[in-house]
């Protein structure tokens, strides 16, 4: 029997057997136990070397999201987040996903796009056809750059430009699309950009000013969808109310903003934990969602004809496998090797079906029991931590402000003090 991500109980399951489970899943060796283990795995000599200033580290909390089966293989999910319910959603959503065979994927080539603006030009379109007739030059001047790149099938591979108004007069955009192959690929294209500057400026007879990647990676698209049985995700009654849901975001751009917070919330938690550009991967999406004009949710809902429940979701999605910070951090390299992904693309392809299971889980709880349940069940535990409980007197404290629909700071001062009392009679 093949490795399987199927698993009921991970949650109730005590660290060591999780981390157990998942060094058996990914072979993982003994070292790189010890670095998920590690109260902080990046030394602070290494952290010195990766930013400026460094006075420290700072550590959050690695979980596993399991039950993902993606174009039929079992992945387990490494995530970095700091938000309570987000990874129990994920493995749930995970689970409904696999009623009708899980969760599908595909994506476009790693094409990034690289700008270079030339301003104080007198004749702009004349200047951009110009530029469109030197497009060989400067496509070899960007590829020489990055012999590496080409050689591995990779770099600038076609040049467009337009004309913009701005409102400090025309100015004339060259787009350079460069195939970045394994890597997001931002400092590759910043490279190119400013090589071929001075070759724009020669043309046009204008000044380059801005040279630099665009994070709205439209080239670089990564998709999902999943049928999911009406039965899994809590009958007719239930499959109705997530399409209301997705209905109000659609029409409404604060709802979609929180709807697309949600999609975030699992996309963003595969990108700490593999050392990706979140912040990229934010900015792409959230203006990908804008694209038409009017903010709109990055997924859509819809019933077959059996009444099942059918998302899809398509976004930009800038990520990689190699250089950047993926290949230095300790911890992303153990993560990577828990996630399996042997490519940029289906790294894309991964965290696209991780945003669209995050926003089903969201959307069902939504529409079946509120947000606020598991969400708050899991809140009571930190307000107890913050309270000052440690141990088991933390859970014990977290259920009973459940139960009493009381998860404030206060309550949880009176039953610590409460039960420090009790033992010191007992």
């Amino acid at each position: 029997m093949g490795k399987t991500s199927e698993i009921s109980g991970f949650y109730k399951l005590s660290v060591e057997e999780r981390l157990k489970i998942v060094r058996e899943f990914a072979d993982l060796t003994d070292d790189e136990v010890e670095v998920l283990k590690a109260p902080s795995s990046l030394s602070l000599d290494l952290a010195d070397r990766m930013i400026e200033n460094v006075i420290g580290t700072f550590t959050m909390p690695l979980g596993i999201a399991v039950n993902f089966l993606i174009n039929g293989r079992d992945y387990m999910v490494p995530m970095v987040i700091e938000e309570t319910s987000v990874v129990a959603a994920a493995s749930y959503g995970a689970k409904m996903a696999r009623s009708k065979g899980g969760i599908f994927t595909s994506s476009t080539e790693p094409i990034m796009i690289g700008q270079i603006q030339a301003a104080k030009i007198k004749d702009p379109y004349r200047a951009r056809l110009a530029i469109l007739e030197s497009k060989e030059e400067i496509l070899k001047k960007a590829n020489d750059q990055d012999p590496m790149l080409v050689s591995v099938g990779g770099g600038a591979k076609d040049l467009r430009v337009k004309v913009i108004d701005t409102i400090r007069g025309p100015m004339v955009i060259s787009e350079i699309l460069v195939d970045c192959r394994d890597a997001m690929g931002a400092n590759a294209v910043n490279t190119m950009c400013e090589a071929v500057a001075p070759l724009i400026e020669k043309i046009t007879g204008g000044k380059v000013y801005l040279r630099i990647v665009s994070n709205l990676a439209t080239e670089r698209l990564a998709r999902a969808w999943t049928i999911v049985d009406k039965n899994a995700v809590g009958g007719e009654e239930v499959v109705e109310g997530i399409l209301e849901a997705y209905a109000f975001a659609a029409a409404d751009p604060y709802r979609a903003a929180t709807h697309n917070k949600g999609i975030l919330n699992g996309i963003i938690a595969v990108a700490l934990a593999t050392c990706n550009d979140h912040r990229a991967i934010e900015a792409g999406a959230h203006a990908y969602a804008a694209r038409t004009g009017r903010y709109m949710p990055l997924s859509i809902w819809e019933k077959n004809e059996d009444g099942d429940l059918v998302g899809s979701i398509e976004l930009p999605m800038a990520v990689g496998v190699i250089g950047g910070a993926t290949r230095v951090h300790p911890a992303a390299k153990v993560a990577l090797k828990i996630l399996g992904v042997k490519s940029a693309r289906e790294l894309s392809e991964v965290m696209a079906a991780v945003g669209l299971i995050q926003n089903l889980a969201a959307l069902r709880a939504l529409a079946h029991e509120g947000i606020q349940r598991g969400h708050m069940e899991l809140h009571a535990r930190n307000i107890a931590i913050m309270a000052g409980a440690t141990g088991d007197l933390i859970d014990v404290i977290a259920e009973r402000m459940v139960r009493e629909r009381r998860i404030r700071m206060d309550r949880a001062k009176e039953l610590l003090e409460e039960h420090i009392r009790m033992r010191s009679e007992a």
